[in-house]
């Protein structure tokens, strides 16, 4: 019996091409469902792999990324991490190309830029939720506690802002002739403060409020406005002023002053 070799090849040509197909249709119609899902409820309820698979999708819109977006979280643990990532790291995934590198930097700075943009056209004093959102994704997930300090000229708009101390930070290791000489530098009449607790509590300690009362005296004496201070924590942060422990800490600072001048 003789066998048509040439039948075979064609059959299984077809066999592979309606596979192809049927894989193309499925990867549709996940990303449909992505798609779909975002416009309901934003990233929300999203796995970090599944929003950097969103972005990936810009740049290979026909092309399932999945597994390269499951790599990157791998890779760079977090979704901070991989928006965070140099480019030439990202490219170095299997199936990221420069087109979807260039994407996840563009998404990056585009969003920092806006989110910086809205705390700039408000004043701060206002607008501790913003600050938070400015400041959260690049601060939740360090290991180590860092100490900002944003300086504000007298319209409360954003003169600069400065990392002065990291590690534990207490009492004994957060200066506040450090952080008056720096807002002197930058001709600053206000301060806010920003640090994180890598617990993801951000309920202050004790030591917390004894620096902050500290640095608000320190304020007062050199009549620079201290805003607030806010502590990060797991997706919220707790806002001295919106606690009114800065309004209490300026009333002490009064009472004492009127103690020693009598």
């Amino acid at each position: 019996m003789k066998i048509n070799n040439r039948n075979f090849s064609s059959e299984g040509q077809r066999q592979q091409k309606k596979l192809m197909k049927m894989n193309l249709k499925d990867q549709e119609g996940h990303r449909k469902r992505l798609r779909e899902k975002f416009m309901r409820s934003g990233v929300s309820g999203f796995h970090d792999y599944e929003i950097v698979e969103l972005l990936l999708t810009l740049g290979t819109p026909r092309k399932d990324c999945k597994q390269q977006a499951k790599e990157a979280i791998r890779k760079f643990e977090t979704l901070r991490g991989v928006l965070e990532a140099p480019m030439e790291e990202l490219r170095n995934i299997k199936g990221i190309g420069s087109h979807n590198a260039f994407g996840i930097k563009l998404v990056q700075e585009v969003a920092r830029e806006f989110l910086k943009e809205k705390i700039l056209e408000k004043p701060i004093c206002k607008s501790s939720n913003e600050i938070f959102d400015y400041l959260y994704h690049s601060m939740r997930d360090l290991k180590k506690e860092v100490f900002k300090v944003i300086f504000l000229d007298g319209k409360n708009q954003i003169i600069d802002i400065e990392d002065l101390f990291e590690g534990t930070l207490n009492i004994s290791s957060i200066y506040p002739r450090e952080v008056i000489k720096s807002a002197i530098k930058n001709n600053a009449v206000g301060l806010i403060f920003v640090h994180n607790h890598p617990s993801g509590n951000p309920e202050p300690s004790q030591s917390d409020k004894d620096v902050t009362e500290d640095l608000v005296f320190a304020g007062n004496l050199m009549q620079i406005k201290v805003l607030d201070h806010i502590i990060v924590g797991d997706n919220k942060y707790f806002s001295f002023a919106d606690e009114g422990l800065i309004e209490e800490y300026n009333l002490n600072f009064l009472s004492i002053k009127k103690g020693v001048n009598r």
